[in-house]
């Protein structure tokens, strides 16, 4: 009697010898974007409506109206929801863009330091990790399925 051979060691399957580490990390990854564009959307709403909550920097090469940085934080929010979304239901286009997003993410965290340092840490932290998740992972079928 043949045995069955699993899916994920099948011929042909674009999962075989995957790290089962880096499959999970990246539904994780997935997930942590959802949650870093939810509060990247908070961020911006806070900038835009009322940009007296962030402390205002002295001399900072980067400085920006808070309000700009609002926006900024808002937009890229919405893209990130969007994307950890697609990289949950296995789109093809989501984890390619997803990593340069949140590469983006990152660079605009570290600028935004001086007006939230210990969560522009912590956001670069969960960047660097969904990076790491989402180029580990082989293969594009939907990591939930």
């Amino acid at each position: 009697m043949a045995q069955a051979t699993p899916p994920s060691r099948a011929p042909g399957s674009r999962y075989t010898d995957e790290n089962p580490w880096a499959a999970s990390g990246t539904v994780f990854a997935a997930v942590l974007m959802l949650v870093e564009g939810v509060l990247g959307i908070l961020k911006g709403i806070v900038g835009i409506a009322n940009d007296d909550v962030y402390a205002r920097v002295g001399d900072y090469t980067f400085k920006f109206d808070v309000t700009a940085w609002g926006w900024i934080h808002l937009v890229l929010g919405i893209v990130l929801v969007v994307v950890g979304a697609g990289i949950l239901k296995g789109a093809d286009w989501a984890r390619a863009t997803g990593v340069v997003l949140v590469a983006l993410d990152i660079i605009l965290n570290f600028l935004w330091l001086p007006y939230t340092p210990l969560w522009g840490l912590i956001s670069i932290a969960i960047g660097v990790f969904i990076i790491w998740a989402l180029c580990t992972a082989k293969g594009s079928r939907s990591p939930v399925s």
